[in-house]
């Protein structure tokens, strides 16, 4: 009997450690654009980084920021969920913050985009730090923060 307590218990705290981890911000990719909109040049990762490289060395050509997310919910979770982006600028003393509702089509996660445009873009500045947060109503489900956050 007492075996198959604890084994209750195992079961009910390890359900409870994995349902917690099913809800996570997997990645979080910020880049800049240009005036088309792009990010790249071309699909490949290494052009990705080259001209994101170029784009940081050349401001003048930059005309928003987008921040790709990658996020996994588990179903039940995934009927009313808010995205959210709270970043940091060097011309802003205050987080700037986008949010837009997100529905899991798949289970195996979801990318997500957020984009800062126009005169928004400039009033922010450089990026400095940034904090991605999954919202169901006002209870945080998960989080993924920059280091200087």
């Amino acid at each position: 009997m007492r075996g198959l307590r604890l084994l209750v218990c195992f079961l009910v705290f390890a359900g409870a450690g994995s349902a917690a981890a099913a809800t996570r911000i997997v990645k979080v990719l910020p880049h800049l654009l240009d005036e088309q909109g792009r990010h790249a040049l071309s699909p490949s990762l290494y052009e990705r980084d080259a001209y994101q490289a170029y784009l940081r060395k050349n401001p003048a050509k930059c005309f928003g920021l987008r921040f790709d997310i990658q996020w996994k919910a588990k179903a039940a979770d995934s009927q009313a969920l808010k995205l959210r982006i709270e970043f940091l600028g060097s011309k802003e003393a205050k987080p700037f913050v986008l949010e837009q509702p997100v529905r899991r089509r798949h289970s195996f996660g979801r990318w997500s985009s957020l984009t800062l445009k126009g005169d928004d873009f400039k009033k922010v500045g450089d990026l400095v730090a940034w904090r991605a947060t999954l919202w169901a109503g006002d209870q945080i489900l998960a989080e993924q923060k920059s280091f200087l956050w």
